[in-house]
Formats: C-alpha cells, sequence, structure tokens
C-alpha cells in the first residue's frame, strides 16, 4: 500500500508542475530548455540503442552463443579443471563462511576437479576456511587448497602473488580460473555454467550478472539494486560485441594459463599510468580494470553471461548514505577514469567501433550530463524561472519511464519509487564526482584498507602544486562549460 501512495504521490506532483510549466510562455520554456532537449535527444537515443541491443543479446545472441558453446564443450569430452583464487581481508566470520562455502561446493561440483587458493591475512580466517573445507569438500584429490597467509599489504600485492601460486601449478588453456572477491558468493553449478565459453580461442575472460544483499540501509540496498539492473542492461549490450567494458571485481572468470603470464601477473601487482600533469600514479585499487585492460589491448574477447549470477554482501562503508554513495563513486570512478585514456589510445579496428565508442562515452557522459542543469539554471536566471519548474518535471517524467522499464527487466525486485530519484542522483551526483576525479586520477583510497594515494608527501611542495593545479584545472573546464551555456542561452 506505501508502494502504490509513494507512485500516486510522484505521479501527482509531476502533473501539477508539468500543467504549471504549460500554462506559462512555451517560447520561453523552449528556448530556457534548448540545451537539455538537444542533450536529452542525443543521451536518450544512446539509452534506447542499448536497450535495444541488450535485448537483442539476451533473448536472441546469448541462447545461440551458449547453445554453441556447450555442444563443442561436450564434443571436446575433456571437462576443464576449474582454479578459484579468493582474497580475504577484514571481512567478517558470518560472510566468510557463506563465501568459502560457496565456493568449496563449486569446486566440488567440478567435473574436472578444483584447485582452491585462498589468499588471508588474518590466521583465524585460515582456520576458519580449514574447518569448511573438511566438511564440504574433504577429498583433497578432487578439490585442492593452497592457503596462503600474507601481510595486508594490498589486494594487488595478494592477486600478483596468487598467480604465482597459481603458475606453479601450470594450468592449461582448457582449465579456467574465477577470481573471487572475499564477500562474494558463486553459484555451485559456476563451472559448468562458464567452462564451455573458454572452448572458443578467442575468449580470455568473461564476468557474469550479479546480485546484491544489503542487510541495513533501504536506500542504500535500492541505490544498488538499481545500479545492478542498469549494469545487465550495459554488460549485455556490450556482450553483443563480444568485450565488456570491465571485469568485475567480485567474480569474473579467467582462461586460466593467461594469469600465469609475468606480464599479466606484474600489470596487476605494479600498474600505472604516466600522466603529462600528476607524473608517475600508480594504481592501489582496480585490479579488475587492469585484467581487463591487458585482456583489450592483446585482442582477447571477454563475452558476458546474464544467466549466471554471484552474490555480493555489501555494506554502507558510511553511516550515511551521502557519504557512502560518494566515497564508492570515487573509487568505481577513478578506476574507470585511470584506464580510460589508455583504452580509448587502442585501434577501433582492434577493439571494435562501439566498444570504443562505448569508452569514449564515459568521457563524454561527464559534461554532457552537467550541461543539462547548469543550462537550467542560467535559463531560470536569464529567461524564466518556469525553466526550472518545467525541467523538474521533466525529469521526473523521463526518469519514471526509464526505470519502469528497467524494472520489468527484473520483475522480482519490484519498482520502489526511489528508482526514479536514486536514477537522478546517480547521474548528476555521478558526473560531478567524475568531473572531480578526472582531474585528481592521483587521489584513490581502499575501502578497507586506509592506505592512501599521496599520504606519504601530503605537505610536500610538490604535492601542494598539484592539488592547486588539479583545483585550477576542473574549476576552468567547469567555468568554460557554463560560459558555453550561457552563450548558447543568450542566442537562444
Amino acid at each position: 500500500m506505501q508502494t502504490v501512495a509513494g507512485h500516486l504521490l510522484y505521479l501527482s506532483l509531476m502533473a501539477v508542475l508539468g500543467m504549471w510549466a504549460l500554462g506559462s510562455d512555451p517560447g520561453a520554456l523552449a528556448s530556457g530548455l534548448l540545451v537539455v532537449g538537444v542533450l536529452g535527444a542525443w543521451r536518450y537515443s544512446w539509452v534506447a540503442l542499448n536497450l535495444v541491443r541488450a535485448a537483442i543479446y539476451i533473448k536472441l545472441a546469448f541462447p545461440r552463443l551458449r547453445a554453441r558453446a556447450e555442444a563443442a564443450y561436450a564434443a571436446k569430452g575433456l571437462p576443464a579443471h576449474a582454479f578459484f583464487l579468493v582474497t580475504s581481508y577484514k571481512i567478517d566470520t558470518a560472510t566468510t563462511t557463506r563465501v568459502y562455502r560457496s565456493i568449496f561446493r563449486a569446486a566440488a561440483a567440478s567435473a574436472g576437479g578444483a584447485t582452491i587458493v585462498a589468499s588471508v591475512v588474518d590466521s583465524a580466517d585460515a582456520r576458519l576456511i580449514a574447518q569448511i573445507r573438511a566438511i564440504e569438500a574433504p577429498d583433497p584429490v578432487r578439490v585442492k587448497l593452497i592457503l596462503d597467509q600474507i601481510p595486508g599489504t594490498g589486494k594487488r600485492d595478494a592477486l600478483a602473488r596468487s598467480f604465482r601460486l597459481l603458475a606453479r601449478e601450470a594450468p592449461s588453456r582448457h582449465d579456467i580460473l574465477a577470481v573471487v572477491d572475499g564477500d562474494s558468493c558463486v553459484p555451485e553449478d559456476l563451472v559448468a555454467r562458464t567452462a564451455p565459453f573458454f572452448t572458443d580461442p578467442r575468449v580470455g575472460a568473461l564476468t557474469t550478472d550479479e546480485a546484491v544483499e544489503i542487510s541495513h540501509g533501504r536506500l542504500f540496498r535500492d541505490w544498488f539494486r538499481l545500479r545492478f539492473t542498469q549494469r545487465q542492461i550495459m554488460m549485455s549490450s556490450m556482450g553483443l560485441s563480444g568485450r565488456v567494458l570491465t571485469l568485475t571485481g567480485r567474480m569474473s572468470v579467467f582462461r586460466a594459463d593467461l594469469a600465469t603470464q609475468s606480464d599479466f601477473i606484474a600489470l596487476v601487482q605494479s600498474d600505472h599510468i604516466d600522466h603529462w600533469r600528476l607524473g608517475r600514479v600508480n594504481f592501489l585499487t582496480g585490479d579488475d580494470k587492469s585484467t581487463w585492460f591487458w585482456l583489450l589491448k592483446n585482442g582477447w574477447r571477454m563475452p558476458y553471461l546474464p544467466d549466471v549470477a554471484s552474490l555480493s554482501m555489501e555494506s554502507q562503508p558510511k553511516p550515511g548514505f551521502l557519504d557512502s554513495a560518494v566515497t564508492l563513486m570515487i573509487r568505481w570512478f577513478g578506476n574507470m577514469l585511470r584506464t580510460n585514456g589508455r583504452a580509448l589510445a587502442l585501434s577501433p579496428a582492434k577493439i571494435g567501433v562501439f566498444t570504443w565508442w562505448s569508452i569514449l562515452d564515459q568521457r563524454l557522459s561527464i559534461w554532457t550530463t552537467l550541461a543539462g542543469p547548469i543550462s537550467v539554471v542560467i535559463g531560470a536566471v536569464m529567461i524564466s524561472p518556469m525553466v526550472l519548474v518545467a525541467y523538474v518535471a521533466w525529469v521526473l517524467f523521463t526518469r519514471y519511464v526509464f526505470t519502469a522499464v528497467l524494472a520489468l527487466t527484473r520483475p522480482s525486485g519490484g519498482f520502489p519509487i526511489t528508482y526514479p530519484v536514486l536514477l537522478y542522483f546517480g547521474q548528476i551526483v555521478g558526473a560531478a564526482v567524475k568531473s572531480y576525479v578526472l582531474f585528481r586520477l592521483d587521489r584513490q583510497r581502499w575501502t578497507r584498507q586506509q592506505a592512501e594515494g599521496r599520504r606519504g608527501a601530503a605537505l610536500s611542495l610538490a604535492t601542494r602544486l598539484k592539488g592547486w593545479s588539479s583545483t585550477f584545472a576542473h574549476g576552468l573546464a567547469l567555468g568554460w562549460l557554463t560560459l558555453g551555456m550561457v552563450l548558447v542561452s543568450a542566442a537562444g
């Protein structure tokens, strides 16, 4: 009943604002909303294109892809050996227990046997994992466990060390490797559902759908579920081109022998970019972007499996929703933008035109998203305050329609009235955070660890100069964007 009342209240507000705006000067509204209309036509055509591509992939292309892969796998007659690499750090016991139960069950179900490399920091985690193994997969011949207790120097170091341990097992090109975060559960039939796709010699890795479990914070939970619904659409659209835009760090599957190559391991452990203004930027986070870029530049295909899902146990990193969302956005978008430039430098002929354009759009969307509300504020000041009323009505309408379409793709998730508001929040605040990070690529921080980029030289003159130059460049970019919107509004 509360859900229905929320929708009725939302739609009533939208109708009142829309009729109020329509009762004003239509010429002034058209002039004030010129930029929003042009940008809206572009952005929503892009959304529509991805929705159509996603539908084609999920309903037509992927079922055929799976059928071919499973037929080839069955004809081969030799099941793949499955490797699992799991990293755990500062994760509660209940979550660790659930995660490793799922890992051992998936390993035990692997027809070709399995090897698990568990990278842990705490001795208590090592003991707990051994206990779970004794219950879920006691046969050491079918399921081998390698426990690696390491100092907590970061996930990149942990992964690199685990990849080297994996190399000692000499995996073949027919074996697979699932890299799993310590807070993510995998389905029991993971190996059977993913291994067939590696019969295609062009496939280097794949990623799957994600579900989320959040015990506290309804708004935070709705935001994550909406993001994962959007992710399903975008990943499916990219799946039609055979290359996703990220190999999700929570759980992705690789051709095992690729993860033993020295340059692959080196990139994961010590990835960096050389920036013209910021100098050498060493990556602290974003290992999944490093593995993705290595595969992308080397010409490997990376399909998406919409019918397989991992389960992530999330919690708010900060007490409040806004602080938590911005903290996560800074990490996510920082990882994306630190890799975006070098990925964009790759040839469209090599990685595919649609993939290349999607990478470019990651940058363009920052400014097109911010240009809309900036132009509306300018229009409300220079032309008529009713421009702002019309814009709010337009936002309420378009976001409601879009989230209703998204909700249809996951009927079991429902359609909470928070979705349209959270969608707009994600777009505007997300674009603002991206613009902030774009000029501060050297600033990065782990969510669970205290290590932070630039902390060691926080008081040095060079660090201050970088900070000042970042603020100046960011302000200059926003200033030019605002000036452009002023000129467009004046011309209109």
